[in-house]
Order: C-alpha cells, then structure tokens, then sequence
C-alpha cells in the first residue's frame, strides 16, 4: 500500500486487517528545514496515522517510534543517573518539539483505548544510513574538529540493536508504556571520532574550537545558505549536537522486554563503513 502520512484520505484503509503496525514515518533535523514542516509531517502526519486506524475500527498493536530527544540535552553531572522515561520533556529544536508533541498526540490516543506504544531510539547508526555519512566522509578527510573539548556525550545505537528494540516493543511492550531502546553505553564524541579515524585508518582529528565561535560561523553559514537556496555543512543544530550531552537508560526496556543491546561502537562503526565502501560511498 502507498500513502501520504500528511494526506489522510491516502491513508484509508491502507490499515486494514494488520496486526501490527510500526509507525516510523517522519522528518529528521537538518538545516533550513521550517518549523511548519517538521509539525506537519512529525506531529500531524501522527495523528492523522492513528486517526484512521481508531477510526477503521482495528486494533492493531501499534509502534510509535518517537526519539530520546525529546528529552533534550542531559544537564546533570556525569556521575548523576541518565534519563529514563519518566524524565520530562525538554526539547531543545523544532524536531524534537515536533516529536514531543506527536507523542502527547500519542498519549491522548491511548486514553480512548487505541494500543499504542512509544519508543525512543537513539542517535540510530549503522549499514544503509545516511544520516551519518556525512560524519564519516569529514573525518576521513580530516575535516573534522571538536566543539569544546571534545567531551560531551552521545549515545550510539546500532541499527541491529534498534531493530531487536522495535520488535521486542511490538512483540512484548504494554500499550501506553514509553521505552528506550539505546545502545551499550553513552560514549564521547572524542571517543566516536577516534573510533572512527582508526576504522578509516585515517590519523584522529586534533583541532578543538570554542562553541561560541562555531556557532557564530553556523549562524552566518545558515543565513547565506538560505538566501542561496543551499545546503550547509555544519548547522547550529548540528553544532548543539556536538556540544552537548546526551543519554539515556534502557533499563526499563531490559526488564520489561529482555531487550540488551549487543554492539559497541567499535563493531558498529566497522560495520557501516564495510558497508558504505561496498556501496561506493567511501573510498
């Protein structure tokens, strides 16, 4: 079946007779994209999703895949425990407001009896992406620099990792329940980068510069870009991103689904770029 998320009428029927359905439909953060079209295809295309299958009548058991961001940026101190899914929402960009607000969609579903379970994958990686190629192709050409010092946090999840999380939710997770489906462990972008670089056989990058100037040349970059109708290499987005920490905590997803995330970083990274170079997308 082929249907249009922001287009409810191409969505009739389209459910009919489905057991499960995995909603993960939707638009990732990029630069110069406007707040009206995260809303339309993040949040309302949600609801227009889980309008037609209440109103068909179905009862599939149903798969939001929502996104750890909406939690925003881990302010605590490293030694302070990771979020988990009764933290509250604090999204820090139009994406992650986007997807805060179709999951509080979500959530009014849920109260009228529709099975719908939210997940939270995180910084999602691996073989056939390309939402982080980019990140690979800058550090095999030396491009790439540190914001800060190198040492905030991300957390990588594997696409094999993801996917076990996703059928574990469908399979075994309790309608109106949130689950975070993460990775082994938060890592920092030094780690990443250096992962990477020696995967690439490449020397690791070195060059470290202050937030506020990479930001300053993000803002200038953007507003060129936009007047020109292009593209630009490192948004203000991309720059919290870098400089910022974010993690998370599978625990629940662990005790309630036997969910345990089996790759690290270094498998993981190994794998994408075999991949990518089968694919002529990296020397």
């Amino acid at each position: 079946h082929v249907g249009d998320i922001t287009k409810p009428k191409s969505l009739r029927h389209v459910f009919d007779g489905a057991d499960w359905v995995i909603h993960a439909a939707g638009m990732l953060g990029q630069a110069g994209i406007p707040n009206s079209t995260y809303r339309r295809i993040n949040t309302d295309g949600t609801n227009n999703v889980l309008a037609e299958i209440n109103d068909s009548g179905a009862t599939p058991r149903i798969v939001y895949i929502s996104s750890a961001g909406v939690l925003g940026p881990f302010r605590g101190q490293a030694s302070d425990p990771a979020p988990d899914e009764n933290s509250p929402l604090a999204p820090s960009n139009p994406y992650e407001q986007s997807k805060a607000a179709a999951e509080l969609i979500v959530q009014s579903y849920v109260k009228t009896g529709l099975p719908v379970i939210i997940v939270r994958p995180e910084f999602i990686y691996g073989p056939a992406d390309l939402h982080v190629l980019g990140l690979f192709r800058t550090i095999q050409r030396r491009q790439f620099f540190y914001i800060g010092d190198g040492y905030n946090t991300c957390h990588p999840t594997y696409i094999d990792d993801t996917i076990d999380g996703l059928l574990r939710s469908v399979k075994y997770g309790e309608p109106g329940q949130i689950y975070h489906i993460t990775g082994p462990r938060p890592i920092t972008f030094r780690e990443l980068a250096e992962t990477i670089a020696s995967e690439l056989d490449v020397s690791p990058p070195r060059l470290a510069l202050p937030k506020s100037l990479v930001w300053f040349g993000a803002a200038s970059a953007e507003s060129v870009a936009t007047r020109l109708g292009r593209s630009v290499p490192l948004s203000r987005t991309g720059v919290a991103f870098f400089s910022e920490n974010r993690r998370s905590t599978c625990a629940k997803a662990g005790e309630e689904l036997g969910y345990q995330p089996q790759v690290d970083i270094k498998e993981g990274v190994a794998h994408s770029i075999a991949w990518y170079r089968e694919n002529d997308l990296l020397p």
